[in-house]
């Protein structure tokens, strides 16, 4: 029972033998080390130091910037914490834009008493808009003629000096100003954003829009071409009241919410700060379109030869002597086919290249849009959804762009099936009419596609099958009964069972070079 004769230690003696042995350990670090051996910078140097290090914010970072733009509108309590928050403005209504000068003393001297340049711009947050951007501006402006995107409020403006509107461009406005004076421009929008919204059910949120600002200071030759600064923010625009109604709709959700969620959700501020960002990429354009079709993109790559529609291929030189031949041998091999057949019904394949993707898009009459996909892929554009391709080439041509990369082809109103006729193949047929023999000869027939159902389409798909000009073919006649020869009509096409079954024969024009097709 020796451990009962034990006395609890006091807690001085406790504290008295840590401290011993804290000195303890202590003693003779200093003489390892040796008096000039400890350093703090070998201390920092160590991994977990610099790792530390690597997570301060930078100075870049922690830079002041020159200018400061502040929108006087509020933003919405419903951006959660880490998004960019988002801003609800009323059409037409004129909101003011403080521009403030946030240099340090002795910073930027070049423009101190000078002038700067700034350009607002309304443009498109949405990045599958942005592509399209030219082509959707061209078409509001179709539908609201006379009507800009973007306005400034002169005489509520304060600081402004010689405002610009340019009229080809309706979503951009600039002005010159003094950063050593109160300046606030107050400007106006007067779009919203359900107008570049695909109407499906109604009630589609809109898009947003970005209000994005470039200040450029002055050159030697006396341009303002030089960038100083650039800062955007997110914003929507509503029908007048719409904003206000909007602002109220998401305070009160925010109110019914539990506490734990109204935390991961910003306050709402007072004003809009706009954030620093990459200035918008001048891009010149001139407007040659007379309507919003969305077809002022202009060919840039060549189309291949014997990849356009039939109207547009170049006519091949066939001399009148090997016309004949050409029609009854070559003309109608099937490699011909073949290669016409790919060239015009062939899938985009993700493997394709840029310059492939290019040539696809000419082949299937999509050429207005072959800028917009300029860097695109076989596999960038099969990646793209149904909704994508609409926003970006509009409804109907989405629709059929997106019909086209997924290979759904829309069955033809007529198909024909024809196949040429050889001298063999008459003497084989001759025999085994008269029981000399069995029929050995193997008939090879093509489809021929027929949208439009009349005679001018019928002579240009032979033509384009034989790859011969359609001035060539003076006329179609069709083998009636004991023998004789019908003038081929639209009426006679309209009337022609689908998938009938033709051989074809030639026969020498009389009155030109030409030949004229027979179909029996």
């Amino acid at each position: 029972m020796a451990w009962a004769l034990k006395l609890p230690l006091t807690d001085e003696v406790i504290e008295s033998g840590l401290v011993q042995d804290f000195d303890a350990s202590l003693s003779g670090i200093g003489q390892e080390l040796g008096a000039g051996a400890y350093s703090m910078s070998d201390v920092l140097a160590l991994p977990i130091f610099k790792q530390e290090e690597s997570n301060l914010p930078t100075d870049s970072e922690n830079k002041i910037l020159p200018f400061q733009y502040v929108l006087c509108a509020a933003t919405s309590p419903a951006i959660k914490l880490h998004d960019e928050t988002l801003t609800y403005l009323n059409q037409g209504q004129s909101y003011e834009i403080r521009m403030l000068d946030n240099r340090k003393i002795g910073e930027l001297p070049e423009i101190t008493g000078k002038m700067v340049k700034s350009i607002i711009r309304v443009v498109f947050h949405d990045r599958r808009l942005q592509y399209t951007e030219h082509q959707q501006l061209e078409g509001w402006r179709w539908n609201r003629p006379g009507d800009r995107i973007l306005d400034l409020d002169i005489p509520m403006s304060v600081g402004m000096v010689d405002p610009r509107a340019n009229p080809t461009q309706l979503n951009t406005v600039e002005f010159l100003w003094d950063p050593s004076k109160r300046t606030s421009v107050f400007i106006q929008v007067h779009c919203i954003s359900t107008e570049f919204t695909m109407r499906k059910h109604g009630g589609e949120k809109g898009v947003p829009f970005r209000i994005q600002i470039d200040t450029f200071k002055e050159n030697d030759g006396g341009e303002y071409t030089e960038h100083l600064h650039s800062a955007s923010c997110q914003v929507k625009v509503f029908k007048p009241k719409g904003a206000d109604r909007k602002q109220k709709t998401d305070r009160e959700k925010m109110e019914k919410r539990a506490p734990q969620e109204k935390e991961k959700y910003q306050p709402s501020y007072e004003t809009t700060i706009l954030t620093e960002c990459s200035p918008w990429p001048e891009v010149t354009y001139v407007n040659n379109s007379p309507s919003p079709g969305f077809n002022s993109s202009h060919n840039s790559f060549p189309v291949a030869e014997g990849n356009g529609s039939p109207s547009h291929q170049p006519e091949p030189v066939v001399q009148v002597a090997d016309i004949e031949s050409c029609l009854t041998d070559t003309i109608l091999s099937s490699h011909l086919l073949t290669r016409d057949s790919e060239s015009v019904h062939q899938n985009l394949l993700p493997a394709a290249t840029p310059q492939d993707a290019q040539q696809w898009l000419h082949r299937n009459r999509f050429s207005p849009f072959s800028r917009l996909f300029t860097n695109f892929s076989g596999a960038d554009l099969l990646k793209l959804t149904r909704e994508d391709v609409i926003q970006i080439c509009g409804p109907a041509d989405g629709i059929r762009l997106f019909n086209a990369l997924k290979g759904r082809v829309v069955r033809p109103r007529l198909t024909v099936y024809v196949c040429q006729e050889s001298q063999q193949a008459r003497e084989q047929q001759q025999k085994h009419e008269n029981g000399d023999g069995a029929s050995s000869t193997f008939f090879v027939y093509h489809a021929i596609y027929l949208e439009d159902l009349t005679a001018v389409e019928l002579t240009e798909k032979i033509a384009q099958l034989f790859n011969i000009s359609p001035r060539q073919i003076s006329q179609i006649f069709k083998q009636g009964p004991t023998g004789i020869h019908v003038l081929v009509s639209d009426e006679m096409i309209q009337n022609f069972q689908d998938e009938v079954c033709f051989v074809l024969d030639t026969m020498k024009a009389e009155t030109n070079d030409g030949y004229h097709i027979i179909l029996k």
